[in-house]
Order: C-alpha cells, then structure tokens, then sequence
C-alpha cells in the first residue's frame, strides 16, 4: 500500500503544475493582446503623423520639422561623403575650404579616422543640397585670389 505522504505530494504537484499552467496561459494571452494593442497604437500613430506631416505642408508650405523649428538629424557615412564629392569633383581641399576646416581633416572624416562637429555636419548637409553651380559660386567667392580657380576643379561654371 502507497505512503500517504508520497501521495499527498503528488497530489499536490499535480494541483500546483495545473495551476502555474493556467496562469501562464492567462499571462501569455494578456502579453499578445498588449503586443497587439502595441501594434495598433504605432500603426495608429504613423497615419496620424502621416495626416498632420499633409496639413502642415498645406498651411504653412514647409515640412512639420521646419514649422515647429526641430532640427533634421543629419546622418554621416565616411563613403557616402567621399562618393559625394567625387560626384561633385570637389578635391578635398576645396571642400574643406567651403566647410572652413583643412584638407587632412577631409581625409580623416573619409577615412573614418575622425568624425564632423555637429556644426560641420549641418555645413556639409547644406552643400549635398546645394547645385554644382552654387558650389562654384561659394568657392570662387570665398577663395579669392589664394586658391584655385573654380575651371580647374572640374566643375564648369554656368554660361562656361
């Protein structure tokens, strides 16, 4: 004949896994309908930034960023930059002179060794947006007669 300890114990085990089971079943149910809810307030969140990014433009003319006066963070990638410039035909001289910094630190930036002061960062942003002829108009205006002149840097000036 069993122990009655032995089955007492058992009986017991069996009650409490049955009970942590329900709860954990109950928590997994109460966690996905979260997650759902979750998924709907960012879905939900999205068009509503949509709807207001469309009336802002309509009212003020400008993107919601500039009409509240936020700043766009700008992003930085050493080969991004180099491509950029080689698109452009700026010498790293000519940019670092448009970004008032030297050249070495130009190649630093592309080589990855140093990154742009935030300030360089929103100078470097304002020239990716900038036209090749605008670009010519910056350095032959802020060179003077101690740089080259803007024929050589491959970029053809309007009406060249």
């Amino acid at each position: 004949m069993p122990d009655i300890a032995t089955v007492l114990k058992e009986e017991i085990s069996r009650l409490a896994r049955k009970e942590q089971k329900g709860e954990s079943e109950r928590q997994k149910k109460a966690a996905a309908q979260a997650r759902s809810e979750i998924s709907a307030l960012k879905r939900r969140l999205v068009d509503l930034e949509r709807i207001v990014s469309t009336l802002t433009k309509k009212v003020t003319g400008k993107a919601p960023a500039e009409a509240v006066g936020l700043k766009k963070q700008v992003r930085f990638s050493p080969q991004r930059l180099q491509a950029w410039r080689k698109k452009v035909k700026l010498s790293a001289a000519e940019l670092a002179q448009l970004v008032g910094v030297s050249a070495q630190t130009v190649y630093h930036w592309e080589a990855g060794k140093t990154r742009p002061k935030p300030s360089q960062l929103a100078q470097l942003a304002e020239l990716r947006t900038a036209g090749k002829r605008k670009l010519v108009a910056q350095l032959s205006s802020s060179s003077g007669s101690e740089a080259t002149p803007p024929a050589t840097t491959g970029i053809t000036a309007p009406g060249a």
